[in-house]
């Protein structure tokens, strides 16, 4: 089966790789020709992995992205959420006939509240896409080019769809589980990422194990009250794309939002950093929505406002700190 990768980057050159070990015909589409020549001609992907990283040599990659589409049953969609909406602008005019879509960004686009899925739907219409699949979960590309063994789910409300595209990924080393709440899946596996930003900050701020521990449990918490109010299922937020996703984030040197928290917290301050980033973090985008719609619903999730803090209003985060534990106490599982 022809498959097209839609973004070269880290993520979606990993996910490349699983495709290819599983004998599908993939081709990335990306804009950086320096970095297309390198996977074509090197099979190599070095901006991301390095000099040591070789891809499966069947892997083919283009700036063309009708060329890209050609003949392609499935387009897998690997890029910034803040992007997804105007790559399918992109690629809706090329369609003719239905193809399958599979998610693989971790957001909530900003002015429309909407998840990735919803996003998708909005653009493609139905004449010209199957029900809408995400691959998320529990992963580092970092890893998954390695073929290190890794879990994820293959999320839909459409359970023939999810079951295809489960067959289409799974092997040896990249086992996928269906999952069916499009809504808990998707909105954990974007709010972990504003909880690995804290964590990060934590660290980065000198606090140890017990710090990251209790961050990581009231993260969850907040992630499962957040998603119950909006129709998610609790149990959801247990599983690969709630804790799963939130404890890999929360603690690898491989999460830009980790990264990013760590460099906020050694500074005690978000200015610097926020100026000279040059990479996609996506959990600054995500707790400015998550923010936006719990102050709507009114639902108190007092980590995503200290990140939301730190980030927009220039609050040390050494202060939010001392604030956070002197909140009025309470019973543990009171919401």
């Amino acid at each position: 089966m022809k498959i097209t990768i839609l973004g070269s980057g880290s993520w979606g050159s990993a996910l490349a790789q699983v495709l290819a070990d599983n004998n599908h015909e993939v081709i990335l589409y990306g804009n950086d020709q320096s970095q297309i020549d390198d996977i074509n001609n090197f099979h190599q992907n070095k901006v991301f992995f390095g000099d040591d990283v070789y891809l499966n040599e069947t892997i083919k990659a283009t700036t063309n992205l009708a060329k890209a589409l050609e003949g392609s049953e499935v387009i897998v969609i690997s890029v910034p959420s803040s992007a997804v909406r105007s790559v399918l602008n992109e690629v809706k005019p090329l369609l003719s006939k239905k193809k399958y879509f599979v998610n693989t960004a971790k957001g909530i686009e900003k002015g429309s509240d909407l998840r990735m899925s919803e996003v998708i739907n909005e653009v493609i219409p139905l004449s010209l896409r199957y029900p809408v699949v995400s691959i998320i979960g529990p992963s580092h590309a970092e890893e998954v080019i390695l073929r290190q063994v890794t879990a994820v789910t293959a999320t839909s409300s459409h359970n023939e769809s999810a079951e295809k595209i489960q067959h289409l990924f799974a092997n040896e080393y990249f086992r996928v589980y269906t999952n069916d709440d499009e809504i808990g899946a998707e909105l954990a596996v974007a709010m972990k990422n504003s909880i690995a930003i804290a964590s990060g900050t934590l660290a980065g701020l000198g606090y140890g194990d017990n710090a990251r521990a209790a961050l990581i449990t009231r993260g969850l918490h907040e992630m499962s009250k957040f998603g119950v109010i909006l129709g998610a299922k609790q149990s959801t937020f247990l599983g690969l794309t709630g804790l799963g996703d939130l404890v890999v984030t929360c603690n690898s040197k491989h999460s830009r939002n980790f990264r990013a928290g760590y460099a906020i917290g050694k500074a005690d301050d978000a200015s610097e950093f926020l100026k000279a980033n040059k990479t996609t973090v996506e959990g600054i985008y995500a707790t400015e929505v998550i923010k936006e719609i719990a102050d709507k619903l009114d639902v108190e999730l007092p980590i995503i406002a200290a990140v939301y803090e730190v980030l927009f209003n220039n609050a040390k985060p050494s202060e939010l700190i001392n604030q956070l534990m002197t909140r009025p106490l309470k019973d543990e599982k009171q919401q």
